[in-house]
């Protein structure tokens, strides 16, 4: 039992934990504000492939 007790105040006194969950929630926020603005250009994009691939077919004719 005293090891239990000696581990968990090791954990408690170890802030690397923390460290990584907040670079991981940083990461995440990011990775989901790319996901929202390529979420919101994906149609203008998208338009923009089709009209090119639109002309290359009318250049090849």
């Amino acid at each position: 039992m005293l090891a239990v007790r000696t581990i968990g105040r090791k954990l408690r006194s170890d802030k690397r934990g923390v460290t990584v969950i907040e670079y991981g929630l940083i990461v995440a926020l990011i990775a989901i504000a790319i996901m929202g603005a390529l979420r919101s250009l994906g149609g203008g994009a998208g338009g923009m492939w089709s009209k090119l691939d639109q002309k290359v077919s009318e250049a090849s004719n």
